[in-house]
């Protein structure tokens, strides 16, 4: 380009004003124009122009739907995250992250032979200031199965094992510029896949014993609701039950104690409660985010699948604590999860070819209206949860009941 450095970034501000102002996206030669400032030796100005653009543009859909198209603008994002300007790496890393959350993203992110072993070897860095938005990107590409093999596949090709990325989350403060909380959500993906749930349920490595106390991390919602997720991903294989329940693990207060509060229970009740449920004080708080809450019943509820899992929450009183819990519970979803735990609780076993409900097989018909019931349950649920957001609305809907 002949420009000279003033006109060149003149130029650039214009001609991005004029594109945010109209709905056509770049044509070819705009395209190569912008490309051309995305690269390491751009001058600042202008480079930091053009990212911001690009930043721009990766946070709405149609833009995303176009980049995903020019793999040669993802290619320079990458590249650019090893610029000397902290803001054009923070633009690049942003970009990449909104980019990350598109599904339809997935596959042309992972495609770049670059893109995640540069992620992972960053992450790995104790001192890289941008560790936080790489565990966001790659919980975000790990969200489902198919690309979640991708990146578990990545890590083996680097040579990073499960044991590592547990070492990091565990170890408070290995990056002291970033708290690395989405390691959580990333665990919690990765045990879709049956090969994590077997390192995680390895009775040897103790990994689920380092993982329970941030069930109760009260410095971030993110970091518990992604250890809380692990175990419920972890709970599906019913052979590790009985080992989850025993005093080798004692999964079972982790799991509770977030969802008890402070209600005084019987003498005799409380004695047939693990020890650190029993006799709890007046100020006890209950878990505070109310999908965190859902994850946890839904957790305790696979551990009712299996008749032992259901003869060990029975022997140990779970029913008290959720009858207080659902008397409690505002919220319709998490309620309704509470109930389907408590009807398990106070029902009847099933007949001894059934006792396994994650073994046993639906016919196709009772499948079908099965999900038709859940269907109107949720659609009955949203509109609880609508009234209780508009109350106002409630009181005229109630009246016009009435008034019928």
């Amino acid at each position: 380009m002949n420009c000279n450095p003033v006109s060149t970034l003149g130029f650039l501000k214009i001609w991005i004003t004029i594109f945010l102002l109209t709905t056509n996206m770049l044509s070819e030669v705009e395209a190569k124009e912008l490309l051309s400032f995305l690269t390491l030796d751009t001058r600042p100005d202008v480079k930091g122009q053009a990212t911001e653009y690009i930043l721009g543009l990766s946070g709405n859909r149609d833009g995303c739907r176009y980049l995903q198209t020019k793999p040669d603008f993802l290619k320079s994002l990458v590249t650019l995250t090893t610029d000397p300007s902290i803001a054009i790496v923070k633009d690049c890393y942003h970009s990449l992250i909104n980019l990350s959350a598109d599904e339809t993203m997935h596959q042309p992110l992972i495609k770049d032979s670059d893109f995640l072993p540069m992620l992972f070897k960053n992450l790995l860095d104790p001192e890289f200031m941008f560790a936080d938005r790489i565990c966001t990107i790659l919980t975000n590409l790990s969200r489902h199965v198919k690309t979640c093999k991708e990146v578990f596949k990545a890590m083996q090709k680097q040579e990073i094992g499960l044991a590592q990325i547990v070492d990091i989350f565990c170890t408070e403060g290995y990056n002291k510029q970033v708290s690395l909380h989405y390691l959580g959500p990333l665990l919690s993906n990765l045990t879709q896949l049956p090969e994590t749930r077997h390192f995680v349920l390895d009775k040897e490595r103790c990994v689920v014993q380092r993982l329970l106390p941030y069930t109760q991390y009260q410095a971030s919602t993110i970091r518990r609701g992604g250890v809380i997720g692990t175990l419920r991903n972890c709970c599906f294989d019913h052979a590790h039950h009985e080992w989850l329940l025993s005093d080798a693990v004692d999964i079972l207060p982790f799991l509770l104690l977030p969802l008890a509060g402070p209600e005084e229970l019987s003498d005799e009740e409380n004695e047939g409660l693990p020890v650190d449920l029993q006799y709890l004080p007046e100020d006890k708080e209950r878990e505070e985010d109310p999908d965190i809450r859902k994850m946890l019943i839904e957790t305790i509820i696979l551990l009712t699948a299996t008749k032992v899992g259901r003869q060990i929450l029975k022997a140990k009183n779970v029913y008290a604590i959720m009858r207080e819990f659902h008397n409690w519970e505002k919220e319709p979803h998490v309620a309704a999860t509470c109930e389907k735990l408590i009807q398990v609780l106070i029902g009847d076993e099933p007949e001894p070819d059934m006792e396994n409900l994650l073994e046993v097989e639906i016919p196709e018909d009772v499948e079908v209206k099965l999900k038709d019931m859940d269907a109107k349950e949720q659609e009955q649920l949203e509109k609880d949860q609508e009234d209780l957001l508009n109350p106002d609305k409630s009181q005229q809907c109630a009246g016009i009941v009435r008034m019928m």
